[in-house]
């Protein structure tokens, strides 16, 4: 039977407007026909996540908690953390974190976790509901990536019919990468955000115009996620290129111009990008891995919709997608160069992805410590504007379609093998096929139209809620969770902040954890800390006296340890479902002339070198004097460990996990010795009166007033000071001191005061604050420079033609 369809022209004459819109703005038909592409765009996005979460009945619809992995341990306390900055209750500020870490860098976090545009809006919500926040947040994103695409492909050319943006621009938000990893690095999505303007940029760069709005957008994209953004500038100047082979406008100025666009952007945001990475530089080294390409069967089966992997790319773009491309390649209505350039360009991301030098290239010439594939939704994008670029000479014909079929089908038998292909996945994947070969078949006006529309719009939000609920259960089985934030949550908040007494105590969260950052999350100022910056020296101090972590000493935990407690100025603690109270020093002391400790292997002998005293005893027989603490060291042990009836669990294994210093309670009988879950373990006997006593003599010495700012520490100091002022947070490298220069003393600040000194003062400042205020003052200079000069030669221009004239 024939085709009875009219073929699609992009050329074909339009009937010219009725009256011309000014001058400079937008035909309000135009207008209109955008706003409700994008709406639309928005509209299925939401629909297709929040009813796939919806379906698998996970938080905020169902009874499944989405506390898992860095979700859990970093986004959500981080954001917790912003919204007391925003509200005006964090200790500390912007430079310097009072509450992690005992003290850490702030900048090089909000620069990593925080600096979207989108996470102040957590503050709208209240402070209990910093989880629905942290959702809301993360669903906004990913309608905004499709909003962003919908806007980019109309720039691009135009579809027979409208909706095909919007459901195009939905299907690039709803890539398998944004269901599987983006929903759960939130922070990853202002990059899903960021290809689509960045390529709109590449489209200015190309045709001269926005001099002054590119970079804009260049700086916010790489200022909200630089790392994502990275990645995206790559996958837009790629775009860029064969943009401009594609047209045969190949020109060595348009390449200048988006590179100075490009330069001139970056520049601006480099007060949050030098401090975040010098604050890597700095950081404790994390895990790592030798990059291993996945098997080419599993990467076939992730072009699928419902399939799950962290180690292989979700390639997943709805089964429209990679059908347009497949049928670009058929379509003898199509130009040549943009018939083999975009599908070549597509399977070139591909293949990127698999070797690992460009492997490199696309994560920053650095393996990343989890999933080897961040870098798929480059990827996916490539495939949505190839797509695009074959509608914008009409839908496919028969030929072409049948061709393009008979590739999805090749790819899709090629994915059998993997083990990550599930039975749904072939079935959404056939009916995809059929619902869209469907729609593009038949006729495009009236209620056939309607028809279409749904038929591919209905397919594109089907498979991607399918895809979200399989990775939404998925995760929950193959990632760690952790316990979400309820009432028991809400209860131990409201204690710690009850028992807080900063700066003249610290107040600790304690245990157990409810994840890696349980001070932003909970309140108080503890040693709890886990971020991509985790400095080297703080995680060296904490492992030097007994403490432990998980993820290679990136994610340190809290040490309920009292001979710490009291170095550190641990007041209060949330031991066994309460605040328990301690004696502890002052934030600033004052130790005798000689020089820094010099850690060894035990962290007991280690804590009395910190503290100047000696406080533990060795045991006699495997078993401590009957009324001492018994402290066991175990770093490397999994599994129980216990004296008489108190029973502690031990989680080592280094490098990746360290067991903490750990308490197993007073000595009662004499011999009793301790049961541990390996051999190897030493055993440390507190005498709790020398420690008093070892507190009480620093007492007498320290600072006799102690005030703390959003930038630094000032404490008056008493009479006569000699020795060496220490104070109890790390030194990280940032710290200043009037006077004199900022020393280490045991991975502490410390100060040698001259004689005379009454007062102690010191700053924080973190390291390239100042190299990106330049470089950013150095970009808004040449921003507005050229911005003058294209003013300029543009009034000469006119004012040549008004003479000529």
């Amino acid at each position: 039977m024939p085709n009875t369809t009219r073929p699609y022209r992009r050329s074909a004459p339009r009937p010219a407007p009725v009256a011309a819109a000014p001058p400079g703005r937008p035909a309000r038909s135009g207008l209109r026909s955008g706003l409700r592409s994008c709406a639309l765009a928005a509209l299925l996005t939401v629909a297709a996540v929040c009813g796939g979460d919806a379906v698998a009945r996970v938080f905020p619809f169902g009874p499944r908690h989405r506390a898992v992995n860095d979700l859990a341990n970093q986004f959500t306390p981080f954001h917790a953390h912003l919204w007391d900055l925003l509200r005006g209750r964090a200790d500390g500020g912007l430079f310097l974190d009072w509450r992690a870490g005992w003290g850490t860098s702030f900048l090089p976090d909000y620069g990593t976790y925080l600096s979207s545009p989108f996470a102040p809006l957590v503050a709208l919500f209240p402070r209990a509901d910093i989880e629905y926040a942290v959702y809301a947040v993360t669903v906004l994103k990913t309608a905004v990536a499709a909003v962003a695409m919908t806007f980019l492909l109309r720039r691009l050319g135009t579809a027979p019919r409208w909706w095909w943006a919007p459901v195009l621009g939905a299907a690039y938000a709803l890539c398998g990468w944004s269901l599987a990893e983006g929903t759960y690095n939130p922070m990853w999505l202002d990059g899903l955000i960021a290809l689509p303007l960045l390529c709109l940029v590449g489209e200015w760069a190309r045709e001269a115009r926005r001099p002054f709005l590119g970079p804009l957008v260049v700086a916010v994209c790489w200022t909200a996620n630089f790392y994502t953004a990275y990645m995206a500038t790559l996958g837009a100047a790629l775009v860029l290129l064969v943009r401009l082979a594609a047209t045969g406008t190949f020109r060595p100025r348009v390449l200048l111009r988006a590179a100075v666009t490009a330069c001139t952007g970056i520049a601006l945001a480099a007060p949050v990008l030098v401090p975040v990475f010098l604050g890597s530089r700095h950081a404790h080294p994390g895990l790592v891995r030798e990059f291993a390409p996945a098997p080419f069967t599993d990467v076939l089966a992730r072009l699928l919709p419902v399939t799950y992997g962290f180690a292989t790319p979700a390639v997943f773009v709805g089964t429209v997608v990679p059908l347009l491309v497949a049928a670009l390649l058929f379509r003898r209505d199509v130009p040549a160069r943009e018939r083999w350039l975009w599908p070549g360009l597509c399977a070139a991301v591909a293949a990127s992805t698999q070797w690992g030098p460009t492997h490199l290239v696309w994560h920053a010439f650095a393996t990343p410590n989890g999933s080897p594939y961040r870098q798929t939704f480059v990827l996916s994008g490539v495939l949505v504007v190839a797509a695009w670029t074959g509608l914008t000479h009409g839908p496919p014909d028969r030929r072409a379609l049948l061709g393009g079929t008979g590739v999805v089908l090749a790819l899709t038998a090629g994915a059998l093998p993997s083990p990550s292909l599930t039975s749904w996945a072939l079935l959404l994947t056939g009916a995809g096929l059929v619902a869209v070969a469907g729609a593009l078949l038949l006729p495009r006006r009236g209620r056939y139209g309607v028809l279409a529309a749904l038929l591919v719009a209905g397919t594109v939000v089907g498979q991607a809620a399918a895809t979200t609920a399989y990775a939404d259960r998925e995760r929950l089985v193959r990632l760690d969770d952790y316990p979400p934030l309820g009432p028991e949550q809400e209860r131990r908040a409201a204690a710690l902040s009850a028992a807080d007494g900063w700066p003249a105590y610290r107040t600790d969260p304690g245990l157990p954890r409810v994840a890696g950052n349980d001070p932003l999350l909970l309140g108080g100022q503890g040693a709890a800390y886990y971020s991509s910056h985790t400095p080297a020296v703080l995680t060296a101090t904490l492992g030097a006296l007994g403490g432990g972590w998980t993820s290679r000493g990136r994610n340190l935990q809290s040490l309920d340890n009292p001979v710490t407690d009291a170095l550190f100025g641990v007041g209060a603690r949330w031991r066994d479902g309460r605040v328990v109270r301690a004696d502890a020093l002052p934030l600033v002391t004052v130790r005798p002339e000689g020089p820094s400790p010099r850690y060894g292997r035990s962290p007991f002998r280690n804590q009395e070198l910190l503290l100047g005293s000696r406080v533990y005893g060795s045991p006699v027989a495997g078993a401590c004097p009957v009324g001492t603490e018994v402290f066991l060291w175990a770093p490397d042990a999994t599994g129980p460990a216990r004296l008489g009836g108190h029973e502690v669990r031990l989680l080592g294994g280094q490098p990746k996990r360290r067991a903490a210093l750990v308490s197993l309670g007073v000595q009662r009988r004499a011999g009793e010795r301790p049961v541990v879950p390996a051999p190897g373990g030493t055993l440390g006997c507190l005498d709790r009166a020398r420690l008093r006593a070892a507190v009480t003599a620093l007492r007498a010495r320290a600072a006799t007033g102690v005030a703390v700012t959003s930038t630094g520490v000032t404490a008056a100091l008493p009479p006569g000071t000699t020795g060496t002022v220490v104070v109890a947070v790390p030194r990280i490298a940032g710290w200043r001191c009037e006077g004199a220069r900022a020393e280490s003393y045991g991975g502490l600040l410390a100060v040698r005061p001259t004689p005379g000194t009454t007062a102690l003062s010191c700053s924080f400042r973190p390291p390239g604050l100042r190299a990106g205020l330049a470089a950013g003052a150095a970009g808004a200079l040449a921003l507005g420079t050229g911005v003058w000069w294209r003013g300029r030669r543009g009034l000469g221009e006119r004012g040549g033609a008004s003479g000529r004239a």
